[in-house]
């Protein structure tokens, strides 16, 4: 469960991700990996590295502002972080030892989709049920069967 429960985070940052349209996600999830570079200062596990690491998350963010690909960089520079402050064993959540881990395992899914260009699943989901509906609007078993 250490490993799925991050996993279903990561999709599930995925699908809500999802209902904001472009541009305006791609956007908003470079605040979001910018606001995550910056979540360890409070904590100080590793002193002022973590400013330097704030500032480099930052900087990347700013560049994913207008690309994916440095949005999914800054994921991983993140989970990186993470593997870091779990082996230090100063976890993000103070309380919960293994917060970082599951960050480390949450961050990747998430970076995956920003290389992948940061569809939007729903809409995908969307298309991919109406292609399996007939004109008249029935459902055709066997396209049903064959998406399975």
């Amino acid at each position: 469960m250490m490993i799925i429960a991050p996993i279903l985070v990561g999709l599930v940052y995925v699908v809500l991700m999802s209902l904001i349209h472009e541009p305006h996600r791609r956007r908003f999830n470079a605040i979001m990996v910018a606001g995550a570079g910056a979540a360890y200062l409070s904590g100080g596990g590793l002193g002022i590295w973590e400013f330097a690491f704030a500032a480099v998350v930052t900087y990347v963010a700013y560049r994913g502002l207008e690309s994916w690909t440095f949005i999914g960089i800054a994921w991983l520079l993140h989970t990186g972080w993470d593997v870091v402050h779990h082996l230090k064993g100063a976890p993000i959540i103070p309380f919960l030892h293994d917060s970082s881990f599951g960050c480390a395992i949450c961050d990747p899914v998430i970076a995956i989709w920003c290389f992948a260009g940061g569809r939007s699943v729903t809409d995908f989901l969307r298309a991919r049920a109406g292609s399996l509906r007939r004109s008249d609007g029935s459902t055709d078993p066997g396209l049903a069967r064959r998406a399975a």
